[in-house]
């Protein structure tokens, strides 16, 4: 019995064991570990301004703490406004675009890059298509705008005044915005989206297109029957990953690209957007908390439902 009181409790002992197995890799964790708390987590308690008047007192800290309590009426600014079901649904929409074309294209692309013999041919391209991602919005926007200017556009000028035809005042013209705004969003990602999934085709083994070929399969077999399935984790990933930002807008490509022109609100108006403008106009820094906590919340939940369908499916292919 006196064995039993004085060795060490189990969990404790594989606890010990464990510090002194990985005791190297757990040192290595740590810097990390700490920079993910300091920025990730402990400003999780800023979360409290949305449910408060927000009032600048001293500082910060001091601020949070002495400003008066109000619940959820900092969320009946965002809901009871006209503009929010129209906000809400083009967040939502153009994310559903942005995450399909979004694994189609680079999908496609990564598969085309892979099948070229000459890779220094094919790192070039990668490099051409990564470029855009570099790019600023700013920058974008001023690229845009140099294809679209009603005056001097590279479309007005170049195009449609040499048919014959009356140029078009892009920024005042809210139904050709859909298929800009995709236009630019699309070209700005896929090279990154497209590396990614590039990557991911060369880590499957040679051995299994070998074996195709010796069993007579075509490229497109090939394809279809071995690289897509093995890039389904990949894709599925990417795509969850996504889809936790479906109420998150971009906000650089909403508000720079159309210039903030009125006359385009109905099309280009997101959360984000909206929320920068109520803010700016009223200086309301607990409504502003409330949208982006409606957003974060909205976004984990619809995570978390993905993830429980692709587990439904395929266990094995689900993020966590």
């Amino acid at each position: 019995m006196s064995m039993l009181y004085l060795s060490e409790p189990k969990p404790l002992g594989k606890l010990k064991k464990g510090l002194r197995t990985n005791g190297a890799f757990i040192a290595m964790l740590l810097p990390g570990l700490f920079v993910l708390l300091i920025n990730n987590y402990i400003p999780m308690f800023g979360v409290v301004i949305a449910f408060k008047r927000y009032r600048f007192n001293k500082d910060f800290f001091t601020s949070i703490l002495t400003s008066e309590w109000i619940g959820f009426k900092n969320f009946e600014f965002f809901f009871k406004t006209p503009q929010a079901y129209e906000v809400t649904r083009n967040t939502i929409l153009y994310n559903f675009v942005f995450i399909a074309l979004g694994v189609v294209i680079p999908v496609i692309l990564a598969i085309a890059l892979n099948e070229l013999l000459n890779k220094r041919l094919s790192n070039f391209y990668q490099s051409i298509m990564f470029l855009p991602y570099f790019l600023s919005w700013i920058v974008v926007s001023y690229l845009a705008y140099s294809m679209l200017s009603m005056e001097n556009g590279f479309i007005n000028r170049n195009i449609i005044r040499a048919l014959g035809l009356e140029s078009v005042n892009w920024y005042s013209e809210p139904k050709y915005w859909p298929f800009i705004l995709t236009f630019f969003q699309v070209w700005k990602y896929t090279g990154y989206n497209a590396v990614v999934y590039h990557a991911a085709i060369s880590g499957i083994d040679s051995e299994y297109y070998e074996s195709a070929a010796i069993d007579g399969a075509t490229k497109w077999q090939q394809t279809r029957f071995i690289t897509i399935p093995l890039l389904q984790p990949v894709i599925i990933i990417m795509t969850l990953l996504a889809v936790g930002r479906i109420f998150n807008a971009d906000f650089g490509l909403f508000f720079n690209v159309p210039k903030d022109s009125g006359a385009l609100y109905s099309v280009t108006d997101v959360i984000d957007t909206y929320v920068f403008r109520a803010l700016r106009n009223s200086n309301s820094v607990g409504m502003a908390s409330a949208s982006g906590l409606y957003q974060a919340v909205i976004g984990c939940i619809t995570v978390f439902t993905a993830n429980f369908i692709v587990r439904k499916i395929d266990k094995e292919k689900a993020l966590f």
